[in-house]
């Protein structure tokens, strides 16, 4: 097992910087995830660790050996792949032997390191068989158990799930999840879904157009995103942003006046705001609540879609100084049908505030305020 390190790392095609100062540690046998829309970067990070981009600035380390000029075969990695990319007239046992031959490490070795790997993988009853005889989840397996013979010091996955159906990646979750915590090994997952980053991370960096927004634990990111991109990404449905205008503040709370004219209180230290500034205040859907009659920090929403899912509904609506619509996700008994005007409450410590930056300001526990 190694860690990683990257310090300042850059990759440019031509005049296009695609990496910028791109500074981060994977601790060694830590489970990381690169997370970020499209374009942002992700792959070519993870391509550049790999040493199949070639980094045109800054150091990359694995272990204590800096790997800039190292070929991808010497920096004791192993990758998988979106597609399987199996032999289709080698059976699995030929397919997960081949490297290891190429090598010439001998025939006995060979057969203890594919078998111990498929008993790993769960697939010791398949060897025999063609990858064509093979589910996208067992040729998945079959790719990552080529991997595993290599004994690399760094895993890394390149989208490994994309390919497989919503049921089957759910189960092959749990199977990367048990792998790491068998194999205790150093892994580097590259994905667009943040279900996969959220339930299979140690840590997560999310990324945009190049560099990184922000790295943490997926409670850290859920909870504390440092600005307006994470908190959009993180979560599903995503946050709520809504226009607001700060009325006052201090250092637990800080009330903003939306543009129907609403006055909501954010349990946020907002001493470096002045009164006036532009902001945007942020709320989960899953953190409003159905307002009672004389609530505080209440708002209304007129209904114009709803999406019953059995165990949640999903609301969505008009309201001002929103520019798509405002969603909310009530418990799944509760009725509620488009045109209807629906009463909702933000909590207090349930809220974010952003200030005209982007910026996140200190949320403050609800612990905090009690106090």
């Amino acid at each position: 097992m190694a860690d990683v390190r990257l310090v300042k790392v850059q990759k440019s095609y031509g005049d296009v910087q695609v990496l910028k100062d791109i500074n981060l540690h994977v601790r060694d046998g830590e489970f990381m995830v690169f997370v970020g829309p499209s374009g942002c970067g992700k792959s070519t990070l993870l391509r550049s660790i790999a040493g199949l981009e070639e980094i045109t600035g800054g150091t990359l380390s694995i272990g204590d050996k800096v790997v800039n000029e190292v070929p991808p075969a010497e920096r004791g990695i192993a990758m998988v792949f979106q597609s399987y990319a199996l032999y289709p007239h080698m059976n699995l046992y030929e397919n997960m032997a081949f490297g290891l031959q190429l090598a010439k490490v001998p025939k006995d070795e060979i057969d203890r390191q594919v078998k111990h790997a498929a008993k790993i993988l769960n697939i010791e009853h398949l060897l025999q068989r063609k990858p064509k005889d093979l589910s996208g989840g067992q040729r998945q397996r079959v790719a990552i158990g080529r991997a595993i013979v290599r004994k690399p010091e760094v895993f890394l996955f390149d989208e490994p799930l994309s390919n497989l159906d919503a049921a089957l990646r759910v189960r092959m979750r749990y199977e990367f999840a048990k792998l790491h915590e068998d194999l205790k090994s150093t892994m580097i997952y590259v994905t667009h879904d943040q279900v996969e980053a959220m339930t299979l991370a140690d840590r997560i960096v999310v990324l945009s157009a190049g560099k990184i927004e922000q790295v943490g634990s997926p409670l850290e990111l859920y909870e504390h995103p440092d600005n307006l991109f994470v908190a959009g990404f993180i979560g599903s449905p995503r946050m709520n942003f809504i226009a607001a205008e700060l009325v006052d503040a201090g250092a637990s709370r800080a009330t903003v006046r939306l543009q129907g004219g609403g006055l909501i209180r954010c349990a946020v230290n907002g001493q470096a705001l002045k009164p006036g500034a532009k902001l945007t205040l942020g709320v989960r859907p899953e953190h409003l609540e159905p307002a009672g009659v004389g609530t505080d920090n209440r708002i209304e929403m007129a209904v114009t879609f709803v999406e019953s899912l059995g165990s949640t509904t999903h609301a969505y609506g008009d309201f001002p100084g929103v520019e798509e619509q405002l969603t909310c996700e009530l418990d799944g008994a509760t009725r509620v049908k488009g045109g209807q005007t629906l009463g909702l409450v933000i909590p207090e410590h349930r809220a974010y505030l952003f200030d005209d930056k982007g910026l996140a300001c200190r949320r403050i526990a609800a612990a905090e305020l009690a106090a």
